[in-house]
Order: structure tokens, then C-alpha cells, then sequence
């Protein structure tokens, strides 16, 4: 008989509504429930990440692993591999959800050498294969493990030695035949080192080269092999290096604009990323639907107290209600979903804690997309949004935009029709209302 490693968690965790008192049920998510025309659990596309709830032993830069983790303990690699997917996906089927996601290194051991290395991963993709198969369980994306490794201390494709450019070349090569074998919706690229610790070694314009060409040969592959998926790139501006060069989602789309790669790739924002950038989760979000790059989300947060990647379970609705507003109103994902990119704290030492925080999370999650779906079928905030840009509509905005106006025009005009305008009140603190009387409101039972 297989080993059950959450033996105490129910064999599926059900929605209960807000008034259950069950830890192991959901309060609010309810995958069945129709929600601006699509299922609940159709519109979130939620996916368990298998790297820090399946491969982080709960180490700190102070302590060791505190977790119950009995399959990081095999002095076997690949038996402790095999454990680590049936713990996974018990944990999968238990929980209930679609999606789950996964680095090469997270789910198979590096070899002595890249043919073993190879040998490994492909084994356990016919394990993983057979588990998706009967789970039903699909891949959201796969991605390759590219700063784990001492090789990679500078870099993947930025480093200055283009041996191990080739090296990381060959993994993302197999890792994006592997995901296009398990039918995986998306690839993923996160620069985990692509940055620089100093100038006084780095040569910018060199590496920058070295990147779009990592990143075309990529989108070639991705064409020879048939990948129909979605390229994302993961928007980070700092940790581990000083700077990397994806800061942020308009930085990653000018980079892609300025290599003519825009047509292959789109963003996976992370909302912890989008605050060590400077910006709310709500800004880079927008900013990836204005600019044509939105495609993914790893939702989590960060410590306000703590300027670091701290990859916490989101818990705040007022958080995520604005974000997931800007996603659905202009129609919510494509092949995307939201990753739980998280981490339990390490003094959560149970195994159950991990079904605990997800349970959480994703109720979080759907009360900010009830919340998100009263404010669009509302349609308050975008009227008084249209209102404010309205003179757009006229013969003089309509003008400006159509390249019929010169500034001389413009400047004609003012002095011959005695323009004089007027500011206008922004109103933020009235549609800061609007929005907190949407939060409080609903989300309640159906």
C-alpha cells in the first residue's frame, strides 16, 4: 500500500461556506459557483507550486530545515523524488485544485552529468505523466532551475562564460520539451541571476545582447518543437543580485520591444516583486494590460516591515481586490492562472499547516474576485474613469491623437479661442469609498 503522508487531512477539501467552523474547508471558494459567466474555479486557474511546499526544507540564513519533509531525506535521490510526487500529488488531490507548476530541479535530482541529469528528469516526467493522467491534474508552466547551482553565481544567460550560456541553453531545452509533453499551458523564464553585483566587472550592453539572444533561441525552439503554450518572463528587481535586469513589467516590455521580441513573450507577475519594485501589485498589473504583456500571476505578498522577498500566503482581501479588478475587467487570463509562489513561515512545522495556508489563500483569493466582479458589474469606477477622460472623445482630443494638430495648431488655437481651463477634482478619496463599500459587501454566501 502507498504511503498517505497527510493521513489527517480529509480525503478532499470542500467549500463549507463562511459559517463552517471546519479548518479543512473553504469559506468562501466554491469552484462551481458562476462568476462574471465562467466557474470560480475557471476564472482563478489556481495552481500549487511543488518548490517551496514540496522542496524547501523551511531553512533560513540562520538555522537549518525545520520542516516535516521525509522525502528530502532519502538517501536516495531518485526514490526521494518519486516520494516528493506521490506526497504532491496526494496534496494536490486532497486540496482540490486544477493547476500545479514546477522547476526541473524540483522534481529530479542533478546528475554527475547532463546526460544523467537528462536521464533523471526524463524518468520522473513518465511518473509525472502517469499521475496527471489519472489525477486529472493539469501543468500551468514549467520552468528550469538556472540559479541554484554554483555555475550560475553570474548569471545564466548573462554570464560572462558563454560555456555556461550553452549549459543553461541545453536545460531550458529539455525543460520546454518536458512541459510541452505534459501539455503544460505555459513556459516560464525568471532572471534568478541575471543581474550584476558590481559595474566594476560587468559589461551591460554585452550582457543585455547575451539575454536576447537567450531569449530568441528560446522562442525558436519553442516554435520548432510545437509548443503552443505562452513564453512568460518573471519581473524581479533585486534578490539575489544587486540589480536584475527584469526590474519590472515596463522594463521587461521595453527590453522586448527594443529586441523584437514583444510578439513572443508576456509577463508572470509576482505582487511580493511588484512591491520590492517600488509599485503596488495593482500598478504592474495595469501596466502589463496597458502595454499588451499581461499573462500570468504568482500570488503572494511581502512583510511591509521586511524589505525582502518573503513570499508569504496573500490574506488580505483590500490587497488583492484592485489587482484582480484591473485582470478581469479586461477579461481575466488566457493560459495564465494564480500560482501560489508562497512559503509557509518556518515555525509552521506540521504537515497540515501547508493545507492551512493554501486553504486560506485561496479564499482570499475568491472573495477578491467577488469583490473584483461587484466593482465591474457595477461599472462605478469605470464610468467615472470614462467621465474623466471624456474631452478625448471630442474634435479637439479626437484631433491631437490623429496626428492633425501641430504643437503650432495647438498653440494657434489656444490664443484664437481663448482657452482657459479649469482643474478638475481626480475624486480619489470618493472612489477610494466606492471600492472599500465593495469589500465590505460581499463575498458573503451564495
Amino acid at each position: 500500500m502507498a504511503t498517505e503522508f497527510f493521513a489527517d487531512v480529509p480525503d478532499r477539501i470542500r467549500y463549507a461556506g463562511l459559517s463552517s467552523t471546519d479548518p479543512f474547508s473553504f469559506k468562501v471558494y466554491d469552484p462551481d459557483r458562476m462568476v462574471l459567466g465562467k466557474r470560480m474555479e475557471d476564472q482563478l486557474r489556481i495552481a500549487v507550486c511543488l518548490w517551496h511546499s514540496f522542496n524547501w526544507p523551511g531553512t533560513d540564513v540562520f538555522g537549518s530545515g525545520t520542516f516535516d519533509r521525509p522525502w528530502l531525506n532519502d538517501r536516495d535521490p531518485m526514490q526521494g523524488a518519486r516520494d516528493k510526487l506521490a506526497a504532491a500529488f496526494e496534496f494536490l488531490e486532497k486540496l482540490g485544485t486544477p493547476f500545479f507548476c514546477f522547476h526541473d530541479r524540483d522534481v529530479a535530482p542533478e546528475g554527475r552529468t547532463f546526460v544523467e541529469t537528462r536521464a533523471n528528469l526524463e524518468a520522473i516526467t513518465d511518473d509525472i505523466e502517469h499521475r496527471m493522467q489519472r489525477s486529472g491534474k493539469r501543468l500551468l508552466w514549467g520552468t528550469a532551475n538556472l540559479f541554484s547551482h554554483p555555475r550560475y553565481a553570474a548569471g545564466a544567460a548573462t554570464n560572462p562564460d558563454p560555456d555556461v550560456f550553452a549549459y543553461a541553453a541545453a536545460q531550458v531545452k529539455l525543460m520546454l520539451e518536458v512541459t510541452h509533453r505534459l501539455g503544460g499551458a505555459n513556459y516560464v523564464l525568471w532572471g534568478g541571476r541575471e543581474g550584476y553585483e558590481t559595474l566594476l566587472n560587468t559589461d551591460l550592453a554585452r550582457e543585455e545582447q547575451q539575454l536576447a539572444r537567450f531569449l530568441a533561441l528560446v522562442a525558436e525552439h519553442k516554435a520548432r518543437i510545437g509548443f503552443t503554450g505562452t513564453l512568460l518572463l518573471e519581473p524581479k528587481p533585486q534578490e539575489p543580485t544587486k540589480h536584475q535586469y527584469d526590474y519590472d513589467t515596463a522594463t521587461v516590455s521595453g527590453f522586448l520591444e527594443r529586441h523584437g521580441l514583444a510578439d513572443e513573450y508576456r509577463v508572470n507577475i509576482e505582487g511580493n516583486h511588484a512591491t520590492l519594485a517600488g509599485h503596488s501589485f495593482q500598478h504592474e498589473v495595469a501596466t502589463a494590460l496597458a502595454l499588451g504583456t499581461f499573462g500570468s500571476i504568482d500570488i503572494n505578498r511581502g512583510d511591509p516591515q521586511n524589505g525582502w522577498d518573503t513570499d508569504q500566503f496573500p490574506n488580505s482581501v483590500d490587497e488583492l481586490a484592485l489587482p484582480m479588478y484591473e485582470i478581469f475587467r479586461a477579461g481575466g487570463f488566457t493560459t495564465g492562472g494564480f500560482n501560489f509562489d508562497t512559503k509557509l513561515r518556518r515555525q509552521s512545522l506540521a504537515r497540515d499547516d501547508l493545507f492551512h495556508a493554501h486553504i486560506g489563500g485561496i479564499d482570499t483569493l475568491a472573495r477578491g474576485l467577488l469583490v473584483a466582479a461587484e466593482m465591474i458589474e457595477d461599472g462605478e469606477l469605470q464610468r467615472r474613469r470614462e467621465e474623466r477622460y471624456a474631452g478625448w472623445s471630442g474634435a479637439l482630443g479626437r484631433a491631437i491623437l490623429d496626428g492633425d494638430r501641430s504643437l503650432a495648431d495647438l498653440a494657434e488655437a489656444v490664443e484664437r479661442d481663448g482657452l482657459d481651463p479649469r482643474a478638475v477634482s481626480g475624486r480619489q478619496e470618493l472612489l477610494e469609498n466606492v471600492v472599500n463599500q465593495r469589500i465590505w459587501s460581499v463575498g458573503e454566501d451564495a
